[in-house]
């Protein structure tokens, strides 16, 4: 896909949803960040079902400590990998307590130390919570990227660096979002819902209808 197509693209999804953001629930960068450990294999409704009660009971990293191991498991129960999850998220509170002062750190390799943090976790991070241009490359992107031909890849890490060339700057901080929730409501898995795509004129895929 050349540039002036690719520019196109992302003007066409700017048009149709200005002021993108995620799903997930959370009022500070500290819900965000267990909210995004807690969506591993699991959708942001089972999430945000789960993180309702449980930021009301425990919004810091402090009170989520304090639950406890076994008190959080059973908040979270529902959510798929939920015993590896809870333990790691008190590993991650202890973390936050002791070397950064209660505080998400604005820095990647400082969050990818955390339990259950993996470069997809801090990219979203990175670009929700803090305004970084980072895009953090789910299943949902990666399709997008590979379909369109908007910035083809083999792996997760290949598409993220192949989008972070591609994407026009003015556009880079909006796309992991854009891009998410194309794939997600638009460019389906199985059925691409291509008679309604914003971006019908600008993809390549060859089987669009």
């Amino acid at each position: 896909m050349n540039p002036a197509r690719r520019a196109a693209l992302f003007e066409c999804l700017k048009t149709a949803n200005p002021a993108p953001t995620t799903e997930l629930e959370y009022a500070t960068p500290f819900q965000l960040l267990i909210a995004v450990i807690l969506s591993a294999q699991a959708t942001d409704k089972s999430v945000n079902a789960a993180t309702r009660r449980l930021f009301a009971d425990a919004p810091t990293p402090r009170a989520m400590l304090d639950l406890g191991e076994e008190t959080l498991a059973g908040c979270i129960r529902h959510i798929g990998l939920y015993r590896a999850k809870s333990k790691n998220v008190i590993e991650t509170c202890r973390l936050l307590l002791e070397r950064h002062g209660s505080e998400v750190p604005r820095d990647r390799a400082a969050l990818e130390a955390l339990p259950g943090v993996g470069r997809k976790t801090a990219n979203v991070v990175l670009n929700t919570a803090f305004g970084e241009p980072t895009i953090a490359v789910d299943t949902h992107i990666f399709r997008v990227a590979n379909r369109t031909g908007l910035a083809p890849g083999k792996t997760p890490l290949a598409v993220e660096l192949a989008l972070l060339k591609a994407v026009p700057a003015t556009y880079r901080k909006n796309a992991h979002h854009w891009l998410i929730l194309h794939g997600r409501y638009v460019c389906k898995a199985r059925k691409p819902e291509c008679g309604c795509c914003a971006i019908s004129d600008f993809c390549e895929y060859p089987d669009k209808k």
